[in-house]
Order: structure tokens, then sequence, then C-alpha cells
């Protein structure tokens, strides 16, 4: 009997439907050796060597892995091909006393992928095990070295770590960055001009006068003032309405005369194949997904066997998924949309693994989204025909456009308008990304134009938009700062440990706690929130999985000053004092009740604590709706996740509650309660309800300033 060993039983299935009855796929379920929980389990002063134990949750699992391997004629290592399935397999081969062992690797779970690799075996990389063992390591010192800092000078449970210390302090900046943020006020003209063989009605007059152009149902066109005496204005260069004001006068009675038009073809590229980050972004962009649950996706995919490796940076493809994807468009789409060469494609990714292949699908022909989707989950489905378009799509034709840009001229001024048409969808037939089509009239050089209205608009800055989870990302790997298997715990991590959390447009804002820890950390160990340096650990990583490095130097040069700064600290940091005064007295004690910051928020507590330990939640003021079960108010809430729902203020005697926000209206047709979502949608509580809110158009008022460049990310 082969033994063949894997982490999850999953994938163990998925392998055991191309394998003959010679074969036992077993899983390990993950790791089966790491670092005790309780304690550091590093030996610093005898070169950082890991003190490594069998997890308790792990030691049933060891057992069935040892009797399997007593009777197995060969045993083989199939973990996954990164830093952290090498590792897996290093601590298999130890714990199993493999002298020698064998190990394979495939980017895709299927047949041929694995008969060949089974055709392929090689040693343990020592080197990749190096790299994950110090990342562990170093995760570990920091966390169990700055963690106790922190709980003697803020407060109890909080951690700090490399990567999640980063990610944070990039949402505390960008807050701050927001919060000094000053508006500034400009203006902008735009000329709605008609052809001379369109007639006004008498209504409309061709004098300027003040209003927003807010109508586009019309057959004007929309020309947006660039230029005065041949000189580009610039965005803020009209700074206030007197400008605004005298550059209407000056264009009383002008003539608007066409300059210029300038016609080209353009093209637009298809984008890439996914990495993992691009695909945690695009998921969150489209379908509002978290990082985790599109791994959580795109992990079930993998193991099926429906997609290639999910954690990668690498956009290269294999000659033979490249020749997969030309059979099907040429077949299925037509040869027009292939563009008789396979495209490549470079990564921009600091560090990027170049030697995997980016996410796609194993089989593209076979397994279309609509025929598998009765196999999929709703979550694994999307995930997967947002993988599949974007693969095929990526070996396309570009889209094509016509592109035409008319400067009109009326006394110094010049006003311009731009118009785009699609000449042939390319790659868009498969993979639908937003584009605009404004179609303009025939229009001839030195053309006559008629003024309907000259509109003056107010707008003003816009501060930088807080981070999304898909922004949040990009910077993180833009700037070097972890790898794909990182971004989505660390996102989680730093929710879970209520650093920071979501508004209600899902971006994320600082908590209190958070603000605290980064503003400590920031002035007291600068270099564990820099991105830099961050970054160049990152790099001495990559370093040593390519064996250019050992980790045992990596780990000196960084832990010995890191220790010897907080020692200093620890006798020089003042505890930073988070309590507020209240005019409330104990009523246990008699004692003064303060406001204590907890990691999930404010609370009233004795001030005589730990002698008396009084604490009281901080009710929320309640909202304009009344329970429809007993008639209380209905109060905002959290979960222990910090989850935000609406629940009855007389829990636990009544336990109505909602996950949506109830607006205090009742539904004109069954009568529950109307909710507010989280994407502004006004609707009916009753899941058997399909009431929907019609909601009020929002129209700018003649004379009235708006608001544009919203700054959103």
């Amino acid at each position: 009997m082969n033994l063949i060993i894997v982490e999850s039983p999953t994938k163990a299935k998925t392998i055991g439907k191309f394998l003959g009855k010679d074969y036992k796929i077993e899983s390990s379920f993950g790791h089966i050796r790491d670092l005790p929980e309780k304690e550091i389990g590093i030996d610093i002063k005898n070169n950082f060597k890991p003190e490594y134990v069998i997890p308790a949750k792990a030691k049933a699992k060891v057992k069935i892995l040892k009797d399997a391997a007593k009777t197995a004629t060969s045993i083989t290592l199939a973990t996954d091909e990164d830093r952290e399935g090498e590792a897996i397999a290093f601590h298999l081969a130890y714990i199993l006393g493999l002298k020698k062992p064998q190990r394979i690797v495939f980017h895709e779970i299927t047949k041929t992928a694995i008969e060949n690799a089974l055709k392929n075996p090689r040693g343990i990389d020592d080197n990749l095990v190096n790299a994950q063992q110090a990342r562990r390591i170093l995760d570990r010192l920091v966390g169990y070295k700055l963690s106790p800092f922190l709980w003697k000078k803020v407060m109890r449970g909080l951690s700090a770590g490399r990567v999640q210390s980063v990610a944070v302090k990039l949402i505390c900046d960008r807050e701050k960055e927001i919060e000094a943020f000053i508006p500034q006020e400009y203006w902008s003209v735009v000329a709605s001009l008609l052809k001379q063989n369109v007639i006004l009605s008498d209504s409309e007059g061709s004098q300027p006068r003040d209003s927003s152009p807010t109508a586009q149902n019309d057959n004007s066109i929309k020309a947006i003032l660039v230029a005065k005496n041949g000189k580009t204005i610039g965005k803020l260069e009209i700074k206030n309405q007197a400008e605004a004001d005298k550059i209407l006068h000056d264009l009383e009675n002008a003539q608007y005369k066409v300059a210029s038009i300038e016609r080209k073809e353009t093209l637009r590229n298809p984008p890439a194949p996914f990495t993992t980050s691009s695909l945690q972004q695009t998921a969150a962009n489209k379908f509002g997904f978290t990082a985790k649950k599109t791994m959580m996706a795109a992990q079930k995919l993998y193991e099926n066997g429906f997609i290639t490796y999910h954690r990668t940076d690498s956009l290269n493809l294999s000659a033979i998924a490249q020749q997969e994807a030309r059979n099907f468009i040429c077949e299925q789409l037509g040869k027009n949309y292939w563009p008789g060469a396979p495209r490549s494609f470079q990564t921009k990714s600091k560090g990027a693994q170049e030697a995997h292949e980016a996410i796609r699908p194993t089989s593209p022909a076979q397994n279309t989204p609509e025929k598998i989707k009765s196999r999929l989950t709703p979550e694994m489905f999307k995930v997967y025909d947002l993988v599949w378009r974007r693969f095929i799509a990526s070996q396309m034709t570009p889209a094509v456009f016509d592109a035409t840009t008319v400067d009109i001229q009326a006394n110094q001024y010049t006003f311009r308008v731009n118009g785009q048409t699609m000449k042939f969808d390319g790659f868009l037939k498969i993979y639908l990304t937003k584009f605009e089509e404004t179609d303009l009239p025939n229009l001839e050089k030195n053309e006559i134009l008629q003024l309907k209205d000259l509109l003056k608009e107010q707008h003003f800055t816009q501060p930088p938009a807080r981070y999304s989870e898909a922004t949040l990302i990009k910077i993180l790997e833009k700037e070097g700062i972890g790898r794909p298997s990182t971004y989505a715990p660390t996102l989680d991590t730093i929710q879970n440990r209520n650093y920071v959390e979501k508004d209600e447009n899902k971006k994320f804002k600082p908590t209190k706690i958070g603000s605290t820890v980064n503003d400590l950390l920031t002035k007291h160990f600068p270099q564990i929130v820099d991105m830099a340096f961050t970054a160049k650990m990152e790099k001495e990583f990559d370093e040593i999985a390519q064996g250019k490095d050992t980790w045992q130097k990596t780990i000196a040069d960084f832990y010995f000053p890191f220790a010897e700064n907080l020692k200093e600290k620890e006798k020089a940091v003042i505890k930073v004092d988070l309590t507020e005064k209240t005019d409330r007295v104990c009523p246990q004690c008699g004692g003064e009740v303060i406001i204590r910051l907890g990691r999930f928020g404010k609370f009233y507590a004795c001030s005589k604590f730990p002698n008396c330990k009084f604490t009281e939640n901080i009710k929320k003021p309640p909202l304009n709706a009344q329970c429809p079960k007993c008639g209380a108010d209905l109060v905002e809430k959290n979960t222990k996740k910090r989850k935000t729902f609406y629940g009855c203020s007389k829990w636990p005697d009544c336990d109505f509650a909602l996950w949506d926000k109830p607006t205090g209206e009742k539904c004109p047709q069954c009568s529950f309660l109307m909710v507010q979502t989280v994407r502004k949608q006004i609707k009916c509580s009753n899941k058997e309800c399909s009431t929907l809110a019609t909601p009020k158009p929002n129209r700018a008022k003649a004379g009235k300033s708006t608001e544009t460049e919203n700054g959103n990310s």
C-alpha cells in the first residue's frame, strides 16, 4: 500500500478519485507540529532554536498517520507547494521518522497533474522550510515580547504583530488625514450646446444662467471649459463664484465654433489572470466578499480540483493552459477573438514567486461556470465564475473603441467634449468591466454651435477615502507587506482584536484602543509599524527561501536591537490613562464611577477596582422604533464578534432582533418593520414580503452647490 499524506480531507478525497486501490490518501488536518501555545517555545540563547510540540488537537491524527505509515510500502508527502505546505511536510517527515522523505508538488488537483507529480518526486526543500520557520519565530518573538508591554502600559488582552501593526497604522494614518483635511472650493463651467439645425423652443433662451447640469436626456452637447488663451485651466484654478461669474460675463454673446476634431481608435487590453490579492480585491468590489470569505471559497474550489492553487502572486500561465484557452475562444467565440499569440503578463508585486502559476480553471472548456453551477455553493460559484472569465479574457483580443475629442472655441476660452463608442467588444464579451459610451453628433471643423445653457457649478475637494478590504490589500501588496497567504488572516486579526472596525460603508476606521496602541508603537517602536522595514523583512524571508541567507542571522539582526529597545521602554514609558470621569456613584461601595476602555469599547466601572468589581454597559440611545413583540424601544447592539444588530431593550425577557436598521416605519402591506440595509435600500423586514421603498430623487436645484469627486476607493 502506497500512503499519500495531504493537509485536508477534501483534498484527499479529490486525489483519491484519480488513483487506484494501491493508494491510501490520508490528511493531516493542517499543522501537526508547532510552537507551544502557552510559552514562547524559542531558546534564544541557543541560536533561537525552536521547541516544537504536537498540539493537543493533532495528537489523535498523529496516531492515525503513524499507524498507517507502519503498513505502507511507500510514503509520499503531497502538501501544498508554498512555504507553509513545505513546513507541514517537514514536520510530517520528522514525526513519522522518514529518513529520505518523498515529496511531490502540483499546481492543480487533476489526474494528469497528480500522475506527473508521482513520476517526479523530490526531497523536502530546506530553504523553503527555513523561510517559513524564520517568519514563524520572528512573529512569535514580537508577539510574546511586545504584547506584555502593551498589557502593562495600556490594558490587558492586547497584542502586536509585524504585519497587523503596519495594517493598523495605515488605517490610523488615513483617519488622521481625513480629520486634518480642509476642503478646498473650486468651480467648473459647462456649456450645453446644440447643432444649428436643432430648433430651440420659445422658452429656451441663449443667455447664460446659473443652473446645475443634471439633465442629460436631451440632444445637447455638454462641453467642459478646459483652457483660456490656449493655456490649460487646472481643476482647482477657478477658486470661487466671482471667478466663475467673470468667465460667464466674458462669454456673453460669444460664438461657439468647433475648433478641432480628433478621431482615433483606442484599445482596452484584457486584464491579467488573478493572483490571490487581485482575486480578493475583485470579489470585494463585485460581491462585497471579505478576503476571508473569498479564500474559503477558493480553498474549496482548489481542493475539489476546479481551480489551480489559490495562494499565489504569479501571473504566469502554463503553455497547456494557454492552448486550452485558445481552443475554447476560437471554437466557441470565433477566431476574431483570438489575438494570434498567447498573452503573457509581468507581475508588479514585490517578491512575487514567478515559478508558480496564476489562479485559473483546471479545465476551462469542460467546466464552464454554468456546467458546474449545480455542484457549487453560491459563494464558490461566484468565485469560480470570476476566475474562469478572467482567465479566458486574459487570452482574448482587446476591446476596440472609436474615440472623438472635440475642442470648441468661444472668445478666448476653449471647451472640450469627449465621445466614445465601442467598435469591437473583444474580451468584454466574456469579462464585462465598466466603460461609458458617449455618442456625439456629426460635427465639422468651423461649425457654429448654438448655446443652450452656460452652467457654473460649485465643488469641494474631498478627503481621501477610508480603506476598504480591497484597497488595503492593494497597498499591502504594492508595498511588499505580507504574502498571498497572510492578507486574509491579517485583516481578520485586526478586526478580532478590535483595533479597527468597519463603518456603514464597510470601510475601515480605527477604534479608540487601536489608535492608542498605534500611537504608542509609532512613538516607541517605529520599526514595528514601518512599511519599509516590514517589506525589508519580507525580502529577507525570500532570500532565505532562495538559500541566499540563513534564518538564524535574520532573526538575530532583528531581535537583539528590538530586545534592547524594549528593555529601555519598559522603564521609560508611563501607563496610558484611558479612564474618563463621571458624576455617578457606585451602587455597591459608594465609590466614584468612571468610564474605562476595554477591548470591545467603553463601559462603566468602579474607580476602586479591584476592591470593587462593579461594571455596567454604556447603553446606546434608543432608536426611533418600537419592538413589535413587546412595544419596548429597539436599540443598537453588538455581537461578540462586534457585528452590529438591532434588538429589544428588554432582552433577555424579549429576544426580538434584526440585522438591518429599523427606520421606525411599518410596511404598508404586512405591517412589519421597514429596515435600511447597509446598501441604503429601504425594504420590509418580513422575508416573505417583497415591499421596497421608492427612493426620493436627489436632484441638485438651480444655483445650489453640489459636491463631487467623492473620493470613494
